[in-house]
């Protein structure tokens, strides 16, 4: 069994983006010099997320306008009596999810044909970190 570990590093520019990172993932992938077995993707940052769909711009600003009717910015969240102010960035982390785990068949990413991978930043504008573990034969 193999196991291969890399990161992803991010420094978005918005508070709220969506980064497609399949093509990333996929380079560990190869790297790695598994042919079989699976790959998690995890985000490592409780205000931000990875999830899998497609990758289409209408949709991933349905996912906005979406999670902003969920867990809107700026209401009086208990969490912000702490001195902090991304309550809303930690609901919609967990809304979205915060890993993923995809088969991995003849050393390539087995995903649909539309699925990507994206990584979810709701609170940024600093440097953070996705794990990528790779495992199996």
């Amino acid at each position: 069994m193999i196991v291969h570990t890399d990161y992803l590093w991010f420094n978005t520019r918005k508070r709220q983006e969506f980064i497609r990172v399949t093509d990333q993932v996929a380079a560990i992938v190869k790297a790695s010099g598994v042919s079989d077995g699976t790959a998690l993707v995890s985000a490592m940052h409780i205000t931000s997320g990875v999830y899998v769909n497609d990758w289409e711009d209408g949709l991933i600003n349905d996912f906005q306008v979406w999670l902003e009717k969920l867990a809107p910015a700026g209401l009086d969240y208990q969490h912000h009596r702490t001195g902090e102010d991304n309550a809303d960035a930690h609901l919609k982390r967990t809304i979205m999810g915060h890993q993923v785990v995809v088969p991995i068949t003849g050393a390539k990413l087995d995903l649909g044909p539309w699925e990507q991978i994206f990584y979810a930043e709701f609170d940024g504008r600093r440097k953070k970190r996705v794990v990528v573990k790779v495992m199996g034969i």
